[in-house]
């Protein structure tokens, strides 16, 4: 199994998760306002993770594999925001939606890449 599969069997499972745990649960972590600590360490964590992604995996374009590298570098964009502005995460605006619906479908795709059964090489290659 080569690193892109790999990271894209960790990565698809958990941004479907998140997608659809955030989303079911929006309403409640926006009503009363988040810990700001708890926040920043979300942020925190997001930010090592992506930057261990980033580290690992550092692809250019060409196919399928870059979307695991863009992820790792959204994951560490979202993760600074977080860190340096993590009242930010109070806001419960309705384009949050629309992240995780985004999130859903790259989780979706990512697992789909990762689990499917690889290609046999043709028997006549060399």
């Amino acid at each position: 199994m080569t690193g892109s599969r790999q990271i894209a069997g960790l990565l698809g499972p958990t941004m479907i998760a998140i997608a659809i745990t955030e989303a079911l649960n929006l309403r409640i972590m926006a009503s009363p306002p988040p810990s700001i600590g708890v926040v920043y360490m979300n942020g925190t964590l997001l930010f090592v993770a992506g930057l261990a992604i980033v580290r690992g995996h550092n692809r250019s374009p060409g196919s399928w594999p870059i979307l695991v590298t863009l992820v790792g570098w959204l994951a560490m964009l979202a993760g600074l925001v977080r860190m340096f502005a993590p009242a930010s995460a109070e806001s419960g605006a309705p384009w949050v939606y629309g992240l995780l619906i985004i999130l859903l479908g790259v989780g979706i795709l990512l697992t789909f890449k990762a689990y499917a059964r690889e290609k046999a090489p043709h028997p006549g290659a060399m």
